[in-house]
């Protein structure tokens, strides 16, 4: 059984019949919008590979996102057409979510993203579920060890440079609080009602920093600063932009061997 099969028929499970099933991405995650109902389905591939807890994951992203929606924040609820989830289920982690009609591939330029994120952290100051304090070094952990046990060669400058960003971390990690985790471009949805926040499944326990981070680059974080209005030290983010690129080009290390 696929991803596609999967979601399909466990939607089926719970009286959800979709007759034109399309896949909308296929990445570390794939997302299958069950049409003709106003439901996407969210699969974990990648992600199952390298988060043990992928279903911890994918139960975070729907109690932020429910949280978030209640409190009239424009964000993609869990679906109300059948349970929510995740669910277990022919041997992979599956949730549902309320399909938003949105410009489909359009992005928010950079600046937009961080002038939006001082209201979403406003707003996650409230949120009081549990969540991860490590965020990005869990999953720097993680897929360094699934990669290790795939027999990838060469590893050691990852090690040096994971080690290097370990031992500089605490001096970053300050004034902590609920983050969206993955706040980039491709994370909200450009909608005829305005940008839609998607995608809480990175949420953790850090520094408004690590948002920021995100959305610039490290020749434009005075500039990402300025745009959140304060309230991250320029040294912070940048070092949260070393620890993204870094765990990006692990990521593209893991792509390539899995």
């Amino acid at each position: 059984m696929d991803a596609l099969s999967a979601a399909v028929s466990l939607a089926t499970s719970h009286g959800l019949v979709s007759s034109d099933p399309v896949v909308l991405k296929r990445g570390s995650n794939v997302l299958v919008h069950l049409r003709p109902a106003p439901v996407v389905a969210r699969v974990a591939a990648r992600t199952a590979l390298v988060r043990p807890s992928v279903a911890d994951h994918f139960a975070r992203d729907l109690s932020i996102s429910a949280f978030l929606a209640a409190r009239g924040v424009p964000v993609v609820p869990p679906s109300s057409e059948l349970p929510a989830g995740p669910h277990a289920f022919g041997g992979f982690v599956v949730s549902f979510s309320t399909y938003v009609p949105h410009e489909f591939g359009a992005r928010l330029p950079r600046e937009d993203v961080l002038k939006l994120l001082p209201d979403l952290h406003a707003e996650l100051r409230h949120y009081e579920g549990p969540l991860p304090v490590r965020g990005p070094l869990d999953d720097v952990d993680n897929v360094l060890a699934y990669l290790a046990c795939c027999g990838v060669p060469d590893l050691g400058r990852f090690h040096a440079w994971r080690d290097s960003l370990a031992a500089r971390w605490t001096e970053h990690h300050r004034d902590v609080q609920p983050l969206h985790g993955d706040a980039h471009p491709g994370n909200l949805l450009l909608t005829p009602t305005g940008p839609v926040w998607n995608d809480f499944e990175d949420a953790w326990l850090g520094p408004v920093a690590w948002d920021l981070a995100c959305s610039t680059t490290e020749e434009a974080v005075p500039r990402a600063v300025e745009l959140y209005g304060g309230g991250a030290a320029p040294s912070d983010v940048e070092f949260h932009v070393e620890t993204r690129t870094m765990f990006g080009t692990l990521w593209g290390v893991l792509v390539e061997w899995s």
